[in-house]
């Protein structure tokens, strides 16, 4: 053999020692593929609830009654008779304005009706002398007329003199001191005691103080014209629409439940050309003032009527650009993607609007061990547990 020929049989030695090698390696990884276990999952049916739309809306609260203090009367104030930032109620004194220059003017009234009525009394006794005068013909018709008209002018002076004190015992028993006419909450005090308070019906009037009325209160937000259409829609029907008396939740800035409840009592009758937005009023109980007008808070309005849906674990959702799906696994232990239209949550469950049925195995646990086509083992997991509703949960039901 020469030294050719036994270099090329130990080439081809080497090469069918190394395909060898390569067939036993494949040989392995097809059984050690073929033994590989399935991904192994959590599925569960979409829940079956009874839900309804919430829309949510911020807004601010409006009191129910506000009253500037102003005086009817001018003069100096001589008192004060509350505390800034204090509860008044209905009929409470908070100014007194200096009552002398009143009492002065009411005793001067009263003199005047004095000598008004004593003018009526002689007027009268003149008449009654002329009535037996003019039967015995000893005056004329026409003084006797003009004793009638004496009688009648004291009689009218004697009413405007009545009138004036009326007027007065006005100013010094009731508008020289000043009362809250609503129960609320009263601002600082404008004005020190000392000072002239100019009053009257005029522009010009000193403003004293503010009361606002704290329980009950109003909650004003705004909404748009669609809105308003897909409300009318269902207006009517029990527990839906806007019309007086729907039940709402609302929750503050600092909160995170929607934990108070109210109901809406009034809906504005025009649509604003400018914004598209109509107004809409709710009504809260405040018997502690934690609700002070002018706060912003948030609202949630039922948006329509009651329905069944499905719901399933947030978590459960996955996002592909704009749009939303859910793994499913079918019978076959295949895995599916179903593109979804979900919803609001509820109860701690999302509500799917599209793309599901009640049949569906959603996969709601391994998503990371799950994609489109491929096979996995699917655990079945009883209906998720909804968390108990909170307060504004439970309103929205109603």
């Amino acid at each position: 053999m020469t030294f050719t020929r036994a270099v090329r049989l130990a080439i081809l030695l080497s090469a069918a020692a190394g395909l060898s090698v390569t067939i036993a390696g494949c040989g392995r990884s097809e059984q050690q593929g073929a033994a590989r276990p399935l991904p192994a999952v959590t599925v569960a049916a979409p829940v079956q609830r009874t839900v309804v739309d919430q829309d949510e809306y911020v807004g601010r609260f409006v009191a129910v009654n506000s009253v500037e203090i102003r005086a009817r009367l001018s003069g100096y104030l001589a008192q004060i008779h509350f505390t800034d930032g204090q509860l008044v109620n209905k009929g409470d004194p908070l100014f007194t304005i200096d009552r002398r220059p009143f009492e002065i003017a009411l005793e001067q009234m009263r003199a005047n009706l004095a000598q008004a009525r004593a003018n009526l009394s002689f007027a009268e006794g003149d008449l009654q002398r002329g009535q037996s005068l003019l039967t015995n013909k000893t005056i004329t018709e026409q003084t006797y007329d003009q004793r009638t008209q004496a009688k009648s002018v004291a009689e009218a002076a004697v009413a405007a003199q009545e009138a004036m004190v009326h007027s007065a015992e006005l100013d010094l028993e009731e508008y020289s001191q000043l009362r809250t006419p609503i129960d609320g909450k009263i601002g600082d005090r404008r004005v020190a005691v000392g000072n002239l308070v100019s009053g009257g019906t005029g522009g010009n009037t000193t403003l004293l103080a503010t009361v606002v009325s704290v329980d009950p209160i109003r909650f004003e937000f705004t909404f748009d014209e669609a809105s308003y259409l897909r409300y009318q829609r269902f207006a009517g029907k029990k527990g839906s629409g806007v019309d007086g008396g729907v039940p709402v939740a609302l929750k503050l800035l600092d909160e995170n439940n929607f934990q108070h409840t109210g109901k809406i009592d009034f809906v504005d009758n025009v649509i604003s050309q400018s914004s598209g937005t109509i107004r809409g009023r709710a009504v809260f109980a405040n018997p502690d003032g934690i609700f002070t007008p002018g706060m912003f808070g948030r609202i949630r309005v039922p948006g329509s009527p009651p329905y069944t849906a499905l719901l399933v674990p947030d978590s459960a959702l996955g996002s592909e650009q704009a749009r939303k799906y859910v793994l499913v696994v079918g019978d076959d232990g295949m895995v599916a993607q179903k593109y979804v239209t979900p919803g609001q949550l509820d109860g701690g469950l999302r509500v799917i609007k599209d793309g599901l049925v009640a049949t569906d195995r959603v996969i709601v646990n391994g998503l990371m061990h799950a994609r489109p086509g491929i096979k996995v083992k699917a655990d079945v997991e009883g209906a998720p547990a909804a968390p108990p509703p909170a307060a504004g949960d439970a309103a929205k039901a109603g």
